[in-house]
């Protein structure tokens, strides 16, 4: 457990760099590495997360502007072995129809188009719960057979009563989803709550096991 607490510290505590932005599947790289992704609808706060996973300010462009990513931003310790994939946001966007449709084929080719592709964090606001457009993207990733978990973000924002109660509607939600991993993991960037837990999910993704 030891030796797994110390492999984890590495991978977290090593440089991470960005690698490069994808507008088209085709501009993906091999998929001869792990990936994790991270979706979720605009101003959801995956950049922020991504960052705080790191502990590198600035490395994940953050904006409150929602549809400010609008491709798939790849991610990775400078040591390679695994990639983190920060995913266009869905739903809401300020930006032309045409544009935001780009996105959402980009999203469901990405989804359904990568062996390498190990878990994908569907990451909801916690002040809000899951809605219709997180429903699409997990009934694709249900389809697809893609492993997904739960991540609420902004847990801070809510009092512990009714962070629960967001907490249970959420474990309905996904109750009978069958790619859905059951556990919900609750993160607050901003606060540091539930890094840990993340980090040592990923690289026990990394790991295998």
């Amino acid at each position: 457990m030891t030796d797994f607490a110390e492999t984890t510290r590495l991978l977290f505590a090593r440089p991470w760099v960005f690698l490069k932005g994808c507008v088209r599947v085709s501009d993906l790289p091999a998929d001869d590495v792990i990936e994790i992704a991270l979706a979720g609808r605009s101003n959801v706060g995956k950049s922020s997360l991504i960052n705080a996973l790191v502990g590198q300010h600035g490395l994940a462009r953050t904006s409150n502007t929602p549809g400010r990513t609008q491709e798939l931003n790849l991610f990775a310790p400078e040591t390679g072995g695994i990639r983190l994939v920060d995913m266009p946001g869905y739903g809401f966007a300020k930006a032309p129809r045409p544009t935001v449709e780009k996105w959402t084929r980009l999203i469901h080719q990405f989804l359904r188009g990568r062996p390498n592709l190990r878990r994908v964090y569907v990451l909801v606001d916690a002040r809000h719960g899951p809605k219709a457009n997180d429903a699409t993207v997990m009934n694709e990733l249900d389809t697809a057979a893609v492993s997904y978990q739960v991540v609420l973000t902004k847990a801070d924002k809510l009092r512990e009563q009714d962070l629960a109660g967001v907490v249970k509607a959420t474990e309905q939600f996904i109750a009978k989803r069958p790619a859905a991993h059951p556990e919900i993991i609750l993160t607050s960037s901003e606060k540091g709550l539930g890094i840990d837990t993340l980090r040592a999910e990923i690289a026990r993704l990394r790991e295998g096991y």
